[in-house]
Order: C-alpha cells, then sequence, then structure tokens
C-alpha cells in the first residue's frame, strides 16, 4: 500500500495513536490534516507514555518524515512546547523529519480567549469547547480574516494582518464580552518570535507529500477526533470545526482524494464522548461507570472524564460508509473483561419507528433512542493474549458478531496501551 488513511470511527479518542504508531513501523511519510491541539494521541512505548497533540505519531520512529499539514489549526507555543517535551526525553525532531505547511492557520491568543467568552454566552446551549481556541480559528479562517503560519515569517506583513484582526477581536471582548483586550505590540512580538523558532519546519508541505508518493514512497494519513464529530457529517452542532474522516484528506493536505489507496477506522470495543451532545448508546448508570474505571476514559489532553456507553453499530457503520473503510481496528477489547453480558446499539428508535440506518437528517439527534442486543461476556484477562484464537471463545463471538454489524472486516484488535498489545486479524503489523 502506498497511502492509507487511518481514521477516528466514533466521537474520538479511539486509541488511534496506538494505531497509528504501529503503522507507522512499514511507512515513510506521516500526515496529519486536520484539527488542532484540542486532539491528543496516546502512545505507550517501553512503558513510557507520550501524549502528541499536533505532531504526528510517527515522530516516535527514526526516519519517518512526519507533516502537519494546512488544514490543521496550529497554535504555535503549543506545537514548540510539544517539540521541546519530545527533545528533552531524547526523541529526535528537526526540519527533516517534521514539516509543517506555510498554509496552517495560527491560533493566537485573541482566539483561545474568544472561545471560552463565547462559550459562556451558550448557556444550556454550550457546545462543551475545550477553549483552546479551534473553532474561532477556523471561523476566521472561513472569514478570510485568519493569518497562517506563512505569515509569522513576514514581520512587515504579519503586523498588518495582525493589526486588522485585533482591532475586531478587541472591540469583541470590551464591548461585547466586558473583558480587556490585548496589546497589539505585545502579541506581534510573541507572535514572531514564535514563527521565528518555526520557520526551519515550515514548507509546502501538500507539494512534499505529493512528490513522496509520486516517487513511490508510503503515505499515512492520521485523522484527529472522529467521524462523528465531523463538522459537517457528525452530531451538528455537537463537533469540532474540520472534516475529520478521509473526506478531510485532499483539502486538509493537498493530496488528490483518487491516490487515498486504503481506509481503516478504529473504533473502541465500547463507546465513549466528551463534552455535549447526542450519545445515543451511553449509560449514564454504574455500567458506565464501570466501563470509566476499567478504560481509565479520561482524556488525552483536558483530563475530562469521558462518556462511556455500549459499542453503537449504528453510528460506526454510518462512519465506515462515509469514509469508504477498507477495514476497522477495535481497541480496548480487554475492558469488557468481566460483563457478565455485553450490549451493543445494534438499531434506533426515531419518533416510534425503528431505524437500521443513521439519521443524519434529524435535526434533533438528542430524540434517538437506542435499541440493544446482548452477548454473554467473558471473565478471563485478554492483555496478554497476541493471536485470535487464543482468545475466550465468548471474546471471538463478540468481535465476530461486531464484524456481521458494521459490514467491513475487523482487522486487527488491541488489548491494552502498549504497542505490543495487539492481535492481527487481516492487517499486517510490523515486529
Amino acid at each position: 500500500m502506498s497511502s492509507v488513511s487511518v481514521f477516528g470511527a466514533q466521537w474520538g479518542d479511539e486509541g488511534k495513536g496506538k494505531i497509528i504508531d504501529l503503522l507507522s513501523q512499514d511507512v515513510d511519510v506521516v500526515v496529519r490534516y486536520q484539527g488542532g491541539a484540542n486532539a491528543g494521541h496516546t502512545v505507550v512505548v517501553g512503558g513510557q507514555k507520550y501524549v502528541l497533540h499536533l505532531i504526528p505519531s510517527g515522530i516516535l520512529h527514526a526516519g519517518r518524515v512526519n507533516v502537519i499539514g494546512n488544514g490543521v489549526a496550529v497554535d504555535p507555543a503549543k506545537l514548540l512546547e510539544e517539540i521541546d517535551g519530545l527533545l528533552e526525553r531524547g526523541v529526535e525532531v528537526n526540519g527533516e523529519n517534521l514539516r509543517l505547511s506555510s498554509n496552517a492557520q495560527v491560533i493566537f491568543e485573541h482566539h483561545k480567549l474568544m472561545d471560552r467568552y463565547s462559550e459562556r454566552w451558550r448557556g444550556d446551549g454550550r457546545i462543551g469547547t475545550t477553549g483552546r481556541g479551534i473553532g474561532p480559528s477556523y471561523a476566521d479562517k472561513a472569514a478570510r480574516t485568519g493569518l497562517r503560519i506563512g505569515d509569522l515569517l513576514e514581520p512587515d506583513h504579519c503586523a498588518n494582518r495582525l493589526r486588522a484582526a485585533l482591532a475586531e477581536k478587541n472591540a469583541l471582548m470590551e464591548k461585547v464580552h466586558g473583558e480587556s483586550g490585548l496589546d497589539f505590540d505585545e502579541q506581534l512580538a510573541i507572535y514572531l518570535a514564535l514563527g521565528k523558532r518555526l520557520a526551519p519546519f515550515v514548507g509546502d508541505t501538500g507539494a512534499e507529500v505529493r512528490r513522496a508518493y509520486n516517487a513511490g514512497k508510503r503515505v499515512l494519513f492520521e485523522g484527529a477526533q472522529g467521524v462523528m464529530l465531523d463538522i459537517d457529517h457528525g452530531t451538528y452542532p455537537f463537533v469540532t470545526s474540520s472534516n475529520t474522516g478521509t473526506n478531510g484528506i485532499p483539502a486538509g493536505a493537498g493530496f488528490p482524494a483518487k491516490q487515498i489507496e486504503t481506509a481503516y477506522g478504529i473504533a473502541k470495543a465500547y463507546c465513549t464522548r466528551v463534552g455535549e451532545g447526542p450519545f445515543p448508546s451511553e449509560q449514564a448508570d454504574p455500567i458506565g461507570k464501570r466501563i470509566r474505571d476499567a478504560g481509565n476514559e479520561y482524556g488525552a489532553t483536558t483530563g475530562r472524564p469521558r462518556r462511556c456507553g455500549w459499542f453503537d453499530a449504528v453510528a460506526v457503520r454510518y462512519g465506515l460508509e462515509l469514509c469508504g473503510a477498507d477495514g476497522l481496528v477495535v481497541t480496548n477489547l480487554d475492558v469488557l473483561s468481566g460483563f457478565e453480558e455485553i450490549s451493543v446499539a445494534t438499531r434506533y428508535r426515531v419518533g416510534g419507528e425503528e431505524r437500521e440506518d443513521y439519521p443524519a437528517d434529524l435535526v434533533d439527534l438528542g430524540s434517538v433512542q437506542a435499541i440493544y442486543e446482548s452477548r454473554p461476556g467473558w471473565t478471563e484477562d485478554l492483555t496478554a493474549v497476541r493471536k485470535y484464537e487464543d482468545l475466550p471463545q465468548r471474546a471471538r463471538d463478540y468481535v465476530e458478531w461486531l464484524e456481521q454489524l458494521v459490514g467491513v472486516p475487523i482487522v486487527l484488535l488491541s488489548v491494552g496501551p502498549d504497542r505490543e498489545q495487539v492481535i492481527p486479524r487481516g492487517l499486517f503489523v510490523a515486529s
């Protein structure tokens, strides 16, 4: 495979970082194409935990080129903080193995402030944003008032653009939100200094990725968040501000859609969601708490406890179809050990009618009710299992049931956080 995409098939936090890390062993270029520092990919290598927010997971493998594409909203301070943290831990990061698109949108301090101030006004209609400025940055991109990474490398140009942007944002902060505005000279100095430090990493990453692919290099596209948080196809308005699945690659990486050869969705063996919004299979009861505790379900970026529930086959099937998935990776199968019975949402009840297809046309998804089917659980610890045939029969029955429900092969199972805790099932994993 010369190009492969990995995306979240639920509401994010599916364990993509570990799977991307595994696949990175067999590719040359790893590309992040959307989202911002609100995403957190967790990788455990040799007992050491790495949480990556903007830098692709391939950075943990020598010789891989890691690309932050033009579709990513970049907080320069957070990116440099991440670079410095990796360097301190002995991970090589330089302008050769980390490339940053000059066309990526910059997240400024005013974006983060506006994110938090605006959320205060929404009351019960709040979205549950992380407050990291992602949405306001993308909004400015659409309004054509945002600045891009390349602008930070041109002081006079940056000053003119930032002056205009701050004039508007300061007026909003002071007159609408009743807060103090930001000092232009101070902000300009901060971001020019950040741009100077980032300059060695900056370039035309779209052209670089296309050249690599055309030269026969293997390219892996790394999605952030999940399909159900897609700005167009997710549970709007409780979504992120970008296209999270394979559909975001052409625009967010500058890569032709017809050259995306293989796509794998990632889903947990159950389901989680962070923040507000519809979650049909949520178990807001002791079952949900038990899943949360067993799976340590707290956000890698925010630390927020995740809402937990049973696997939602309707939503996952929708996400896989939308992204043209060739297979599914199921993570955290080990977390379900010990449940006497395991349920799966196989259908929805919408207005008294049962549906097997995801109701993407509904204005209010909060009224959807999940309909469940159940299978017996298992008690055995799965964390040391490395071959599919060594799984307990009931665990295999559950995997094969999910496979039937979602309509694509389950090609890999994860049974723990460490890099080695996987069970190949059709997807080659380098050793």
